[in-house]
C-alpha cells in the first residue's frame, strides 16, 4: 500500500513510536451490567448496576459514553449529551433491555452507527438517530417483558417515535491534525417537518482513579480564559499532562464532579457536593444549585442550546489538543474546516487502496463501514481481579472462604485497549471471537491484530496452566482453540504487506501456545483417548444438552467439534513450527510432535464402528454420548458440530516437506508400523501428491469428503440462500428428540430467535447462519481445492446438477454471505429483513448494522446488532474474492502474489494462506 498518508502514519506508528493511536473510540458503550462492576453477594451483575443508576454512580473500572473518545489508558474521556426538552433525563449514553428484560435476551434499544474510521483514527465518523419526542423507556422495557420467545422483539421503530421523521440525526467526526490534537464536528440534522430544539453537551471528564485507593491524586478540569471566540477548559492529571478542550462560542460551561451521588443511589449522604449527575440536573430539573460555580470539577460540559429548521442542519466545533491556549492563536480558525477536509479525502484513499476495484459501490460500502465498525469497536478494559477479589471479600489462596466468580484467574491484571465483539451487548473480550476479530483487523492494521492476539498470551491474561481466559463471565469457561490459526495467518499477512513476517512473534506465540495445547490434551481429554469433551465451545444451544453442565444422562459426552478443534490445532502447531525451522533446526522435533497428535487425534475421531463419531449410514460427524452403564449413542443432530471435521485440513507445499527431511521420514516409518492410522484420513505422502506436488492432511477423506458437501450445500438442509446454517433444514420436519429419565430433550430447526433459555436465550445456534464457521468452511474448501484444482467437484447446490470445483464453492457461499449486505434487485438489503424503515428511507438504507448472526432463511440479522467483531470478516471476503480467481490461487498456493491495480499501487500477497493459514 504505497503512496497513501494513512498508511505512512501507521509506518510512523510502527517503526517510529509516533503515538498516532493514543486516542481513540476506547469509551465502552456500556459499562453498567457488567461483571467488572458487580459487587452483589449473588452475581446479578445487570441488576447490581442499572442504566437507571449509570448517570449518578461512579464506575470502577472504565467509562462508557455516546460516540465517546478516550486516551488509551482512558484517563480523560470526552462524549456527548443530548436533550430534546421532552425526555427525562440526559442522553449521555445507550439504553437497552437487561437479560431478564428481553423475551430474547440483552438487547440495545437505540439506532447508531459506526460510518467511518482509519486504523491510526485520524478519522473517524459516528451516527446518532434521536428522536424529539420522549424516549419511551418504559414502554421498550414493559411491551418486550409480556412477549415470549416465539414473538418477535419490541423495537425502537415500534414505538412510532420515528414516524413523520421527527428525529435528529447526530453525526459526530473526529479529526486528528497531531497525534495530540484533535478536532471535533458535531452535525445534527432536523429531519422533521418543522423546527425542533435540542441541548448539545460535548462532555468531557476524567474516569474516577481517586476514590478506591488512598492516596490516590485526583486530577482537575477548570476554565481557562483568554481564547478569542471559545470558551476554554483546562484538563490537569498527573500522567496524561495537560490538554485543553475548546469549544466554539461563547457558550456556558458547565462544571462538576465525577463521583457517586450517594443520596440517590443508596439513600446515604453524599461524599462530595457536587457528583455525576449534576449536569443532568441542572439541564433537566432546572436545579441551578446543582453545578460548580467555581469552574471547577471532573466532569465539565459546554452547553449548546440549538434550534434547527426543518431539513437543516447545525454544526457545532471543539478541539481537542495539547496545544496551550498561549500557542493555538484561534482554535477554529480557516484551517479547521481545511484539516477535516483533508482527511475525509485520505480516509477515501486509504480505502480505495484496500478495495478491489471490480466491487460494486454497495459492496465497496460494505466493506468500508464493517472495517469502520470493527475499529469503532475498541475498547479499554480494565480489571485487577486479584483486586476485585479483595473487594469482595474473598481471598484466592485461603480455602475458608466462599468461591467468587473466577477466583482462579487472580493473576489477571488488564488494563488495554482490545477489540470487543460488541460494545454494548458484549463488552468485554472473548477469546475465538478476538481470534476472529484479528482475521479481519488484519486488512486495515496487522500491528494491532497482531497486538490483540499477543495480549491473550501474556502472562497478566494466560492462565499458569496454560488456559487462555475465555470471557469474564467465567474465564474458566472453554471457547474454541483458533489462536494458533490466527496467529499464521497474521504472520502470512504480514509476510504478503511487508516482504517478510515477524518471526519474533511467531516464536514467543508458538512457546505460550505450546502450553495452551498441554492444558486442552490434559484437562479435556479425560481418558486419555484423544477425543476431547470440551462444554459448550462457543456455540451455546447446538447440542440436545448444554454442553457446559453435568449431563442429565450422566456420563460425558464426546464432542466431534472438540476433537475436530484440537486436529486443526496440530495442523497450525505444526505449520508455525516448520516456518520456525528457518531460524532454529531444533523446532523440528515439534513438527514431528505436532504430527503425531494429530494422527492420534484423527484416528480416534474415525475409528469405525457403532460407537464411532462417524456415522457411515448418515454419512456425517455426531457427538457421543457415553453412558455410566459402558453403554454408547451418537446425539444424531445434524449440526455445524458434524460440519467442523472438514476444517482440520491443512495443505502442505513441497518447499515445507524439503525443509523438514526429519520429520518426512519419522512420518513414513510410522506409518510403515502403524498402517491403520491411514484407513480413515485423507491419503496423503508418496503417491498421493495433489497438484504441484502438494500434500494434504485432513480429517476427512475423499469419499467422506464428497458425502459431507453433498449435505452441507443441499439447500434442504444447510446451504441457504445466504451462507452455510449452524442446523440443518432437515430438523424442521425431523426434529431430534432424545429421552433421560422420562424427560424429552428436543432440538428443532429454527432459523431466527432461540426459543430456548439455554445460555440466557440471547444466542441461538440452531438454525442462523453465523459467519466465523462459515470463514472457517471456506477456508477447508480451499486448501481442498489447492490439493484437487479441478479433479474434485461437487454438485452446488445438491441436486442441481451444476458442478463446481471447490474454490468455486467457496466462492459461491462467500457470495451468499455478501448477498446479506448488498441491495437486492428490489433495493432491499437481506440484513434489515421487513423494516420499511431501513429499506426505503433516503436517511436510514445507507447505514450498515453488523449482526451476530442471520435468519437461516431469509438473511435478516439477529442477536447483538453490533457485533463487527466477527462479523466483520465479510470484508475479508468481499478483498479476497475481488483479488484473485481459482487459476491464480491453484498456481500460487503459500506463495501466491497478486497486484492491485497502479490506481491503487502495488502489493504482494499471500493469497492462498488468508483462508488456508493452517
Amino acid at each position: 500500500m504505497n503512496g497513501n498518508t494513512e498508511t505512512a502514519r501507521l509506518q510512523e506508528a510502527r517503526w517510529s513510536s509516533v503515538p498516532w493511536k493514543k486516542w481513540g473510540p476506547y469509551l465502552s458503550e456500556r459499562q453498567w451490567g457488567t461483571v467488572r462492576e458487580d459487587y452483589s453477594p449473588d452475581g446479578n451483575a445487570w441488576e447490581h448496576f442499572s442504566h437507571d443508576q449509570a448517570r449518578s454512580r461512579a464506575y470502577r473500572w472504565g467509562e462508557d459514553g455516546l460516540a465517546g473518545i478516550s486516551d488509551h489508558k482512558q484517563l480523560l474521556c470526552f462524549g456527548i449529551g443530548l436533550w430534546n426538552g421532552r425526555d427525562p433525563i440526559l442522553k449521555e449514553r445507550l439504553f437497552g433491555l437487561t437479560n431478564s428484560e428481553g423475551n430474547h435476551g440483552e438487547d440495545v434499544k437505540e439506532y447508531y452507527f459506526y460510518l467511518d474510521s482509519t486504523p491510526t483514527h485520524s478519522y473517524m465518523k459516528y451516527l446518532y438517530k434521536y428522536p424529539q419526542a420522549a424516549f419511551p423507556y418504559d414502554d421498550l422495557v414493559r411491551t418486550n417483558k409480556l412477549r415470549n420467545r416465539g414473538e418477535m422483539e419490541y423495537e425502537l421503530l415500534d414505538t412510532h417515535v420515528f414516524d413523520g421523521d421527527r428525529y435528529f440525526d447526530v453525526f459526530v467526526e473526529y479529526v486528528k491534525n497531531t497525534p495530540e490534537d484533535i478536532l471535533i464536528q458535531i452535525s445534527v440534522c432536523n429531519r422533521g417537518p418543522e423546527a425542533a430544539a435540542l441541548h448539545v453537551l460535548p462532555t468531557l471528564w476524567f474516569r474516577n482513579t481517586w476514590a478506591w485507593s488512598s492516596g490516590a491524586l485526583k486530577p482537575v478540569l477548570n476554565e481557562v480564559r483568554g481564547v478569542i471566540g471559545a470558551r476554554t477548559i483546562a484538563a490537569t492529571q498527573a500522567e496524561l499532562g495537560e490538554r485543553f478542550l475548546y469549544c466554539e462560542t461563547d457558550v456556558p460551561l458547565l462544571f462538576t464532579e465525577n463521583e457517586t451521588n450517594n443520596q440517590r443511589v443508596f439513600n446515604t449522604p453524599n461524599t462530595s457536593r457536587y457528583v455525576k449527575d449534576a449536569i443532568n440536573n441542572y439541564v433537566v430539573s432546572g436545579e441551578r444549585n446543582a453545578i460548580n460555580p467555581a469552574m471547577t470539577g471532573t466532569k465539565a460540559s459546554a452547553e449548546y442550546q440549538l434550534t434547527i429548521r426543518a431539513g437543516t442542519m447545525a454544526t457545532v466545533w471543539l478541539r481537542l489538543s495539547d496545544r496551550t491556549p498561549a500557542s493555538i492563536g484561534d482554535p477554529f480558525g480557516s484551517e479547521f474546516a481545511e484539516i477535516i477536509r483533508v482527511r475525509r479525502r485520505e480516509a477515501d484513499e486509504f480505502y480505495r487502496a484496500i478495495t478491489p476495484g471490480w466491487v460494486s459501490e454497495d459492496a465497496a460500502r460494505v466493506m468500508r463501514q464493517a472495517l469502520a465498525g470493527m475499529l469503532w469497536s475498541k475498547q479499554y478494559f480494565e480489571l485487577d481481579v486479584d483486586k476485585w477479589l479483595e473487594e469482595h471479600g474473598a481471598d484466592p489462596m485461603r480455602q475458608d472462604v466462599p468461591h467468587i466468580r473466577n477466583s482462579e484467574w487472580f493473576h489477571m491484571v488488564n488494563a488495554n485497549v482490545i477489540s470487543m465483539p460488541d460494545k454494548w451487548e458484549y463488552p468485554w473480550y472473548a477469546a475465538w471471537d478476538l481470534a476472529f476479530h484479528a482475521i479481519a483487523l488484519s486488512s486495515v492494521d496487522v500491528d494491532f491484530a497482531k497486538e490483540q492476539l499477543d495480549l491473550l498470551l501474556q502472562e497478566y491474561f494466560l492462565h499458569p496452566t496454560g488456559q487462555i481466559p475465555a470471557y469474564e463471565w467465567n474465564f474458566g469457561d472453554v471457547n474454541p482453540p483458533v489462536h494458533a490459526w490466527a496467529t499464521i495467518f497474521l504472520y502470512r499477512t504480514e509476510q504478503a504487506l511487508h516482504g517478510e513476517g515477524d518471526i519474533d512473534f511467531l516464536r514467543r506465540s508458538f512457546s505460550k501456545l505450546m502450553l495452551n495445547f498441554s492444558w486442552w490434551i490434559n484437562r479435556k481429554d479425560r481418558f486419555g483417548k484423544n477425543l476431547f469433551e470440551c462444554g459448550f465451545l462457543g456455540l451455546d444451544n447446538i447440542g440436545v444438552f448444554d454442553r457446559s453442565a453435568s449431563l442429565p444422562s450422566g456420563g460425558c459426552l464426546e464432542q466431534a467439534d472438540g476433537t475436530a478443534w484440537m486436529a486443526l490445532f496440530c495442523q497450525n502447531m505444526m505449520e508455525i513450527a516448520v516456518e520456525l525451522t528457518c531460524v532454529d533446526a531444533s523446532y523440528e522435533d515439534m513438527v514431528s510432535k505436532f504430527l503425531d497428535h494429530f494422527l492420534w487425534i484423527a484416528r480416534a475421531m474415525n475409528q469405525i464402528g457403532p460407537n464411532g463419531m462417524w456415522d457411515e449410514e448418515d454419512g456425517f460427524y455426531y457427538d457421543v454420548l457415553r453412558l455410566p452403564d459402558g453403554g454408547a449413542t451418537r446425539l444424531k443432530v445434524r449440526s455445524m458440530v458434524g460440519l467442523l471435521p472438514l476444517c482440520a485440513t491443512t495443505v502442505v507445499e513441497p518447499w515445507q516437506r524439503e525443509r523438514v527431511p526429519h520429520t518426512t521420514s519419522i512420518y513414513s516409518d510410522r506409518v510403515r508400523h502403524m498402517p491403520e492410522l491411514l484407513e480413515s484420513i485423507h491419503p496423503t505422502g508418496p503417491g498421493h501428491r495433489g497438484v504441484a506436488d502438494r500434500g494434504i492432511f485432513a480429517l476427512v477423506n475423499p469419499g467422506r469428503l464428497r458425502r459431507i458437501l453433498s449435505r452441507m450445500l443441499d439447500e434442504n438442509e444447510f446451504l441457504s440462500p445466504f451462507g452455510i446454517r449452524a442446523l440443518s433444514r432437515y430438523h424442521d420436519k425431523h426434529p431430534f428428540v432424545f429421552n433421560v429419565q422420562g424427560q424429552e430433550y428436543r432440538v428443532n430447526y429454527l432459523p431466527a430467535e432461540s426459543d430456548s433459555s439455554m445460555f440466557g436465550g440471547n444466542s441461538n445456534w440452531r438454525g442462523p447462519v453465523w459467519m466465523p464457521v462459515n470463514a472457517l468452511l471456506m477456508r477447508a474448501l480451499l486448501s481442498f481445492y489447492l490439493y484437487y484444482g479441478d479433479n474434485f467437484k461437487v454438485e452446488c447446490p445438491t441436486g442441481s446438477g451444476h458442478w463446481m470445483n471447490l474454490f468455486d464453492v467457496a466462492r459461491e457461499i462467500a457470495n451468499r454471505l455478501i448477498r446479506i449486505f448488498l441491495r437486492d434487485e428490489s433495493g432491499r438489503r437481506p440484513v434489515y429483513g421487513g423494516s420499511q424503515t431501513f429499506q426505503t428511507n433516503p436517511h436510514w438504507k445507507e447505514y450498515l448494522l453488523f449482526y451476530e448472526y442471520f435468519h437461516g432463511n431469509n438473511g435478516a440479522g439477529l442477536g447483538a446488532s453490533h457485533q463487527t467483531g466477527w462479523t466483520g470478516l465479510i470484508a475479508k471476503m468481499i478483498e479476497i474474492f475481488g483479488r484473485i480467481d481459482a487459476e491464480q490461487f491453484l498456481a500460487g498456493g503459500k506463495k501466491v502474489a497478486f497486484r492491485r491495480s497502479e490506481t491503487f499501487g502495488d502489493y504482494k500477497g499471500d493469497l492462498a494462506s488468508l483462508f488456508r493459514k493452517s
